[in-house]
């Protein structure tokens, strides 16, 4: 079944000669059939370059303007589907956006590894950049309503949010293993030189065990067996791969904030929970409270990202214990939020934060409430 992406009309509304739209993100998460639901809808004449093909990558690969332009034809629309297979495909895509200014150009790249590196530079000022993630719950609240998906919610914690799951009920456990397999960071394997893929294997055990959690590298080294340096670059690729992503604390006034610290989520409980071999129903688990917070966290980093609201994010914590689970910030307010499973748990937000800092709101999200906060109307 087809679940309308929220990034559709926006890719669509973004296209336009001159510059390029890249469309970055994980495997598996449906944007070669964004793709096709683009052009399906174009009117135009139009070019697929899948670079999967052995011959298309040959083509792209330092390719003159005059061969770019003999390739396009009358096209209108230039699509180029896997580009971080291509070799210095930042220096074409700049060829197309610079030469050929009356095409529009949609990329994708199942990563940002080499993708970013290569397309930031010589695109400056040429392109436009969305991130597709799993499928959100506002979007799955548009294609079947709020109150199915409520029901569903504990589900969702356990696995996660990716089309193939959602697709095919009864499935999930080994779609989920076949995709948290070496699969989902493919790219760093064929990108990156890993000389210690038990490392790698290990690591993303440790932070998925360690889920919400501050990361400290030193003790996650002496966890996998190798050192700082290696834990740092891993959990780089990591993120790149977008399997994890990093939250920062905040610190701004008070002298025992923690400033350097850094909290390690999964973009989705399902992969997360498939590391651990893990899927076991809500009400028999132990860290029922942590894949509360993953899963809050992931889908309001989802709705920013559809959205293209742009807000800083935080969690924040001192040296005596005292925290708040998330923070963002956006044109100079605050907003604090404190997430607990259980909607009758009592909370009360520190008031060293709340005298020390200015123009804070804040909220507690519970499954009472939780829409309100990932898939705000």
């Amino acid at each position: 079944m087809w679940i309308d992406r929220i990034l559709l009309s926006i890719v669509e509304e973004h296209l336009e000669g001159g510059k390029a739209v890249i469309l970055i993100g994980p495997r598996q998460v449906g944007k070669t059939t964004l793709l096709e639901k683009i052009t399906e809808r174009f009117k135009g004449t139009l070019i697929w370059m899948d670079c999967d093909e052995p011959d298309v990558r040959q083509r792209l690969t330092n390719a003159t303007s005059t061969e770019l332009k003999a390739w396009a034809g009358d096209a209108v629309l230039v699509v180029i589907d896997e580009a971080q297979r291509v070799k210095n495909i930042g220096l074409t895509l700049k060829l197309f956006t610079d030469k050929i200014k009356s095409v529009k150009l949609l990329v994708t790249g199942s990563s940002s590894l080499d993708i970013a590196n290569e397309i930031n530079e010589p695109l400056t000022g040429r392109k436009w950049e969305f991130m597709l993630l799993p499928i959100s719950t506002e979007e799955m609240i548009q294609y079947h309503g709020a109150n199915e998906e409520k029901r569903l919610l504990t589900h969702r914690l356990v696995y996660g949010m990716y089309p193939e799951i959602i697709n095919r009920p009864g499935k999930e456990e080994a779609l989920l293993r076949q995709l948290s397999g070496s699969y989902l960071y493919k790219d760093i394997f064929t990108f990156y030189d890993i000389r210690k893929p038990e490392v790698l294997e290990k690591l993303l055990q440790s932070l998925a065990l360690q889920l919400g959690s501050e990361v400290n590298y030193h003790e996650l080294a002496q966890l996998v067996g190798t050192d700082q340096a290696t834990v740092q670059r891993y959990l780089d690729l990591l993120e790149k791969a977008f399997v994890v992503f990093r939250l920062p604390a905040f610190s701004r006034n008070v002298r025992n904030e923690l400033k350097k610290s850094r909290k390690v989520y999964f973009y989705d409980n399902g992969i997360r929970n498939a590391i651990l071999n893990s899927f076991k129903p809500v009400d028999m688990r132990t860290d029922t409270g942590a894949l509360w917070e993953n899963f809050l966290v992931s889908e309001r980093v989802k709705w920013l990202g559809n959205h293209q609201y742009a807000a800083n994010r935080f969690f924040w914590r001192t040296t005596q214990q005292q925290e708040i689970d998330y923070i963002e910030e956006k044109d100079g307010v605050l907003s604090a939020f404190e997430f607990k499973w259980s909607p009758t748990a009592r909370v009360s937000f520190p008031k060293t934060f709340l005298n020390a800092y200015d123009n804070v709101q804040t909220a507690v999200i519970t499954p009472e409430n939780y829409l309100s906060f990932i898939a705000p109307a």
